[in-house]
């Protein structure tokens, strides 16, 4: 006896037969601020401006851009702007961001 097979798509398969992707998401993998932290150092150890804005973006969207706009005093929309890959925050926007995420920036020597 033959058996037909099911036509429903797998949940990774959309009808049309693509796979079906969705967006990265980097703040949903920071689940306290220890990993908001390393996030952050390792942003600023790559140096690349674009990198650290992003970073800082994927923090501040994880615990909660609402809060984050409020505790600065700057807009929403104002933030994901400048927190966006190809945002550039202006160095008071980045330091009252990194204070109102709760966390502290600290300088070493190079060898």
């Amino acid at each position: 006896m033959e058996t037909r097979k099911s036509r429903t798509p797998s949940p990774r398969t959309a009808p049309s037969g693509r796979t079906k992707t969705t967006p990265y998401d980097g703040a949903a993998y920071l689940k306290d601020k220890e990993d908001m932290a390393a996030l952050l150092e390792a942003a600023l150890e790559d140096g690349d401006p674009r990198v650290i804005a992003a970073a800082l973006g994927d923090i501040a969207r994880a615990q909660g851009m609402t809060k984050i706009a409020k505790a600065t005093g700057l807009s929403r929309e104002s933030l994901y702007r400048a927190l966006s890959p190809e945002g550039n925050p202006e160095l008071d926007t980045f330091i009252k961001v990194v204070h109102a995420l709760g966390l502290r920036l600290h300088a070493t020597a190079t060898a």
